[in-house]
This record gives C-alpha cells, sequence and structure tokens, in this order.
C-alpha cells in the first residue's frame, strides 16, 4: 500500500512519532486505546507518520499475533492519512522476515528494522540481514541504528552497500554522529530522520528529512511547526521552539526511558494508555513529579492536575 504523506526526499512523512502500544491494567493490548492514541497523534499532535511496534511500543513484549493485530488497528484508524510504518527488526532474520511479510499483508505502509541486538554480528552479518529483510517483501525499509541498544552501529561502508537496494530507503539515526550522517546523505538517496529528540534540530540542520520522535506524544504539533519553520527558511523560530520543547525531551528521554515516561505524560495530558510490561516498570513518585514539572516547563497542557 503507498505512503499517504511520503515524499521522494522524505518517504514516510516528517513528523512521525514511536508510538507507545496501550495496555489494559492487567496487561493485555487495549485496542479501543490504540485508537484512541493514534487519532490523538495525527489529528492532534500534526504527526503524518507513526512507527507501531518500535521499542517505544514495547515490541520485545508482544507477541507476533498482537503486533499484527496493533497495526491492523491502527491502519484501519488513521492508515488514509498517515504513513504506519511497522516495527519488524529482531536479532533473527528469519523471525524479522516473518515479521516483515506479516505486516506487508497487513496493509503496512513501510517497515523499520533495527540492527540485529546482543548477538553482535560483524557488518557483513548486518548486510545479509537488512537485504534479506528488505527482499522479503515489497515495502520501502528504513533501518534503525542504534549501537547503545543492539551494541554493534551500521558503518557508513555498510549504510552506501545497503543504499543500492531498491527497497532501503531510509535510516532512523541515534547513533548521534551527524558528520557521518552527511556523509551517508551526500553520497546516497538515503533520507536520514532523527531517531534521538536531543537532536532534532541539529539533525535537520545537515539535512534530514525529519523526525521519529518519542516526545512527539505531548509535542508533536510543536515538533511538526519546527520542521514547517526551518524549511521555510525560519531558522531563528525553528530555534524559539527546540528551546522551548527541550525541557519536555529533558522530562521523558533523560529519565526512566522512552516508553515508560511516553505513558506516564500521555497520563497527564488526558489520554490514558495503561501500564508497562515487565521488565519495564511504572516511573517512581520522584520520577513523576520531575516529568511533571518539566511539562509545565515545556508549555505543556496538562489535564490531571
Amino acid at each position: 500500500m503507498a505512503s499517504p504523506t511520503g515524499t521522494t526526499d522524505a518517504p514516510f512523512g516528517r513528523m512521525l512519532t514511536a508510538m507507545v502500544t496501550p495496555f489494559t491494567p492487567d496487561g493485555a493490548v487495549d485496542y479501543d486505546a490504540v485508537r484512541r492514541l493514534a487519532t490523538y497523534l495525527v489529528d492532534e499532535q500534526r504527526n503524518d507518520g507513526l512507527i507501531v511496534s518500535g521499542t517505544t511500543g514495547e515490541s520485545p513484549t508482544t507477541s507476533d499475533d498482537e503486533k499484527e493485530r496493533i497495526l491492523r488497528t491502527v491502519l484501519e484508524t488513521v492508515g488514509d492519512r498517515a504513513t504506519v510504518v511497522a516495527g519488524a527488526g529482531t536479532n533473527d532474520t528469519h523471525h524479522s522476515i516473518s515479521l516483515a511479510r506479516a505486516a506487508a499483508r497487513a496493509g503496512a505502509h513501510g517497515l523499520l528494522v533495527v540492527t540485529p541486538y546482543y548477538n553482535k554480528p560483524p557488518q557483513e552479518g548486518l548486510y545479509q540481514h537488512f537485504a534479506a529483510v528488505a527482499d522479503a517483501t515489497g515495502l520501502p525499509v528504513m533501518l534503525y541504528d542504534i549501537p547503545g541498544r543492539s551494541g554493534v552501529p551500521i558503518k557508513i561502508e555498510t549504510l552506501i552497500r545497503l543504499a543500492q537496494h531498491e527497497r532501503i530507503v531510509a535510516v532512523k539515526d541515534a547513533k548521534g554522529d551527524l558528520f557521518l550522517g552527511s556523509q551517508v546523505m551526500a553520497m546516497t538517496d538515503l533520507a536520514f530522520y532523527s531517531g534521538d529528540d536531543l537532536l532534532n534540530l541539529p539533525w535537520l540542520s545537515v539535512g534530514a528529512a525529519g523526525f521519529v520522535s518519542v516526545v512527539g506524544h505531548v509535542v508533536g504539533a510543536d515538533l511538526a511547526r519546527m520542521i514547517d519553520l526551518y524549511r521555510n527558511g525560519d531558522v531563528v523560530q525553528a530555534l524559539a521552539v527546540h528551546r522551548q520543547v527541550a525541557p519536555v525531551v529533558e522530562g521523558i528521554m533523560l529519565s526512566a526511558g522512552g516508553a515508560i515516561m511516553a505513558k506516564a505524560a500521555l497520563g497527564m495530558v488526558g489520554v490514558p494508555v495503561g501500564p508497562v510490561r515487565l521488565p519495564l516498570v511504572a516511573a517512581t513518585e520522584k520520577q513523576i513529579a520531575e516529568l511533571r514539572a518539566c511539562l509545565v516547563a515545556g508549555g505543556v497542557k496538562l489535564t490531571d492536575a
């Protein structure tokens, strides 16, 4: 299925949020809340794309059947007006291929494929893994380069090789090497997306297509405005937005981690999404208080006071 918001230079849209997975109090997936959250993210937070079943979606603890049903629910809810990208990356190539094919059957617009984690493959293993997943369907692929979680970076030579695959079209970068990213963008047609909310504006300055955000759950509309301002040449106002949302980035990304704090923040803005699954645990009272202060400092309107 074609992406409703993709362009040649931004194949998955520009403002994407890595969506959390709502759970009921007893830990089951809350599909009604999935619909509400997807609608809120697209209609109120100006996301023109959503990542489903990424790390922030707690994909390590959801089953393959749950992943497929979550994806179908999001597609049915917002798939006509937002690009819906399915997380299909694991550290097992055969499993990743299976997830990719299931996502294609469900109608996903694209795939997010993370670097295999824990088993630390060599660069040739990374190349063959990503190529095999890209070969498995007709969907465009966004690579996810996050050595802090995977233990292995995708080196520049490997990115250049992978860029030759017709369906590998983008990179979500959480490596933080803007110079390397600049080099790859200069030598290939790969679109880069900031995968680190701390560096969203710097990534735009070196040519990134957009963001794959976690704080976009509560300040997505602000980040979308920052992208618009920068692309229209108003760097001063883009910087002002960057500084405005900085406390929100601090509160969500520099404390207990993305999924935990994003879910806590959503509860504070009136979009409850339930608990996290073990091994993640709920934020502490101290973390909640600090998050609340950060959201207020960032201009986020809270509804749970």
